[in-house]
């Protein structure tokens, strides 16, 4: 009897068929891509219909974008159910932060991202959480010497919390196995999001999983549209 995987869905019209249901459930999953290309809006969608359907409990933890500058943004794209409001909740770490700028000691921020974190967890035990972003928290904790080793004790503590994670990057689709950047190796999944140039006047924004472990999955990119309040990927359209 083949091995039933519990999957967290994406609520991607479409996408969900193409990897197997949804994101395995415990797994660290990076959303990386350029500025512009969706990746808060995609990834709160996660949440926020999760909420909808099935009444998970999430936590999106916010490091430069304000609380107030996120849900206006949510809001004018449809995503204003006041329903969710019970289930997710938006973490302005960037206001903690500013208050604690005097840690600067390698690896405080890390610390506190941590302890917050579980004192979250013990409190409202959520299932599903964000970090925006991932670049920022490298950058507060100072990680430099051995980041990878660092990465990989953060991602084991996440898997260890039992919380599916999504941790989005800015980082380009041909970037994210090049040079330092260990967390796509160490990494379970990598949902992937780009704009393409269309011809000389139009840009189209695409999605691919490239990897996603425990997972059958189409590796292709499709295209990745928007409307009342929902995403959708469809096969990508001829340049």
């Amino acid at each position: 009897m083949p091995l039933q995987i519990e999957r967290i869905k994406t609520y991607v019209q479409n996408f969900d068929d193409n990897i197997q249901g949804g994101i395995p459930k415990g797994q660290v999953v990076l959303i990386t891509g350029t500025p512009g290309t969706m990746k808060s809006s995609l990834t709160y969608s996660i949440l926020y219909h999760n909420a909808i359907y099935n009444q998970t409990r999430s936590v999106y933890m916010t490091l430069e974008q304000s609380k107030g500058n996120l849900m206006e943004q949510m809001v004018l794209m449809g995503m204003e159910d006041p329903r969710v409001n019970e289930y997710v909740q938006i973490i302005d770490l960037g206001l903690i932060r500013k208050s604690l700028t005097e840690l600067s000691s390698k690896g405080s921020w890390i610390q506190v991202f941590k302890m917050y974190t579980e004192n979250l967890k013990r409190n409202i035990g959520f299932d599903i959480l964000v970090l925006d972003s991932l670049d920022v928290l490298e950058m507060a904790a100072q990680m430099r010497d051995d980041r990878r080793t660092e990465l990989f004790y953060m991602f084991e503590w996440l898997r260890n919390m039992g919380v599916t994670s999504f941790l989005i990057s800015e980082r380009a689709p041909d970037e994210i196995f090049k040079g330092t950047y260990d967390e796509g190796y160490l990494a379970d999944g990598i949902i992937s999001l780009k704009q393409q140039e269309i011809g000389e006047t139009d840009v189209q924004r695409r999605i691919r999983a490239v990897k996603l472990r425990s997972t059958n999955h189409k590796t292709g990119y499709f295209s990745l549209l928007f409307s009342d309040g929902m995403f959708r990927a469809t096969q990508v359209i001829s340049e």
